[in-house]
């Protein structure tokens, strides 16, 4: 529990059984009893289906938006604010249906509304609009065409709140309004003073894209003035960037946004929403940090952070209390969804062997030997930086033919060797300098994984997003393997940059499972080396405690992902057949062509138990 952190980033989700198997609960604290993750991985080997697997729990959701609700309710009553709280879930942060369906499984009211940013994601959210009765808000840049969809759901479905981020948007809205007959809810975006903090700073502040500064805010109410529109604007809106890892910043910007409402209020607005955006972060490495991939309060001291500041600036300028509507889109859908891979194979750690060095060796080998003998717990750091020059003196006088095959592969066990005792000094000192990490990283084995990092947790690879890894196994066993991940693409970015405790690998299968890559990853995934989708499970916990399959997603074929590409696999079939068909027999160029064509059915991923 503590190598891993399961308990800081787990959020009573994530356990360990007596078994030593790693256990995830649909509710909070496992009240409803824990699902060992191993038997799920067991069960859809039975049923034909090989590794990787997304493993996906509906019902967490579900269970996360009721906290979230819930802790903003308290805080409320608390504080004595006299409006609500209604959440507002971003399409962004994950389009698929099957999340969506989830958050009005039961019924519709945890969600007030849905967040879209593209004419795509407004037409998704159109029929959840009809059947539910929820408000869309519409952010982003948008045309005409968009503008008009939005306005008629409008007249036909509910409260749908245009957000514009110009002046220009503004005046739009309101022409293409009035020809429709139509009266537009109208949200502001406001783009303030305060920073986010964290990976996504440059999201807010005067450097983002989206928001009105004060002046063209003025000139926005100015307009509708004039047009005696000002009981148009309904929300007003701020976003200060995704992942705010410092309640500070949260703060800061919740009390000037507030002051913003205030003025407002007095200037003849009457605002009903006061919508603080996402930003609320995930504790991914489980630090409780300003970590980049960490955060430094609980999600009630976030709740309480917003509540109590705006409750304030409006009673100091004596203003009603808005509804609060957050989009924490992250923090309700990150936990849901659990990638489990299988290790195949291992690349081990260079293997300690003695070396005889005699004074006809040449002085470069006579060196390292030294620099071996002579290394102690206070002098380990000297010798491993000497070695590092003394290799690159190897490598160069074999390349210009001073040494002889055997001498540079005597130099490089010595090398080895050095580096080998180095880090196990380092590690019984503790030392975690940059130098002693970078060196830790080089003698550690490598574990082969049958996954593609850029389809699965493509933001590892491209802003160095940090997930949890851990065996879903035999964590009752100490794991003495110091070991890089990297998956199955010829990228030599595929790799988990960062080094992590294993076991060793025996004749059984060895699976890990990466947690919390329920937000962003499910679209953001690409097919480098066309390697697609994964095979998908959703589970859901009957009242019994015993758990179901509720629903099987098959993988991406082959034949699946060429077409993306605009391979038909017909076509391909029919031009290998005319191209070999004189070059063989028959029936051997028929057998080749049979294997070439099993294969397209194929899923992409190696199909190892």
């Amino acid at each position: 529990m503590e190598l891993y952190g399961v308990s800081c980033w787990g959020e009573g989700y994530f356990g360990i059984s007596d078994k030593g198997n790693l256990t995830i609960a649909v509710e909070r604290g496992g009240g409803s009893g824990r699902i060992e993750i191993v038997d799920l991985v067991e069960e859809l080997n039975n049923l034909g289906l090989t590794p990787p697997f997304l493993l996906r729990f509906p019902q967490l959701l579900r269970d996360r938006l009721r906290y979230l609700c819930g802790v903003f309710e308290d805080s409320l009553k608390e504080s004595g604010y006299n409006g609500v709280y209604r959440f507002v879930f971003p399409l962004k942060v994950n389009q698929r249906r099957c999340v969506i369906d989830s958050l009005f499984s039961a019924d519709a009211s945890g969600v007030f509304g849905l967040e879209v940013g593209s004419r795509s994601e407004l037409l998704i959210a159109i029929p959840y609009q009809a059947r539910y009765g929820v408000s869309l808000v519409c952010d982003g840049y948008k045309d005409d065409e968009y503008l008009l969809l939005a306005l008629k759901t409008t007249e036909l479905n509910g409260d749908t709140i245009i957000i514009a981020s110009s002046v220009d948007e503004v005046k739009r809205t309101i022409n293409i309004a009035k020809k429709l007959g139509i009266t537009p809810q109208i949200g502001i975006r406001i783009k303030l003073d305060s920073k986010g903090c964290g990976r996504w700073t440059s999201a807010s502040g005067d450097g983002t894209k989206f928001g009105l500064n004060t002046t063209e805010l003025l000139e926005v109410i100015k307009i509708l003035q004039e047009k005696r529109m000002l009981s148009y604007v309904r929300m007003l809106h701020f976003h200060i960037g995704s992942q705010i890892t410092a309640i500070s910043q949260i703060k800061k910007a919740v009390k000037e946004a507030a002051r913003i409402y205030a003025k407002l209020c007095t200037m003849g607005l009457e605002i009903i929403y006061f919508n603080i955006g996402g930003g609320l972060a995930v504790d991914y490495d489980g630090t409780k940090t300003t970590s980049q991939s960490s955060t430094n309060y609980t999600l009630r001291e976030y709740a309480n952070t917003v509540v109590q500041t705006l409750k304030t600036v409006c009673d100091e300028e004596r203003v009603v209390h808005p509804t609060i509507i957050s989009e924490s889109g992250r923090a309700i859908t990150a936990h849901h969804a659990t990638l489990i891979v299988n290790v195949f194979d291992a690349k081990k750690e260079n293997a300690h062997r003695e070396v005889s060095v005699s004074g006809n060796d040449p002085r470069v080998i006579r060196k390292l030997h030294d620099c071996y003998a002579r290394m102690n717990p206070s002098s380990y750091e000297k010798c491993y930086i000497t070695s590092l020059a003394l290799r690159e003196e190897l490598s160069s006088l074999f390349n210009e033919g001073f040494l002889k095959l055997e001498e540079r592969s005597k130099g490089e066990e010595l090398f080895w060797n050095i580096l080998q005792n180095a880090a196990r000094l380092a590690a019984r000192d503790n030392n975690r300098s940059g130098e002693m990490l970078e060196l830790n990283k080089k003698v550690s084995g490598i574990y082969l994984t049958n996954f593609s990092i850029f389809q699965s947790i493509p933001d590892s690879w491209a802003i160095d997003q940090v997930f949890p890894i851990l065996p879903i196994h035999r964590l009752n066993e100490e794991p003495t393997s110091s070991c890089r991940i990297v998956d199955i693409t010829c990228d030599s970015d595929g790799e988990i940059d960062r080094t992590l405790k294993l076991h060793r690998l025996n004749q059984t299968p060895y699976y890990l499972a990466i947690p919390m890559i329920g937000a962003y990853q499910d679209t953001l995934g690409n097919y480098h080396d066309l390697l697609g989708k994964v095979n998908e499970a959703h589970i859901t916990q009957k009242r019994d405690g015993n758990w179901e399959i509720e629903q099987i997603l098959h993988a991406d074929s082959i034949k699946d992902v060429l077409n993306i590409t605009n391979y038909d696999n017909s076509k391909m079939i029919k031009t290998l057949r005319e191209s070999l068909k004189k070059r063989a027999e028959k029936g051997e160029v028929e057998d080749f062509i049979e294997l070439y064509r099993k294969i397209f059915e194929k899923q992409t991923y190696l199909e190892i138990p």
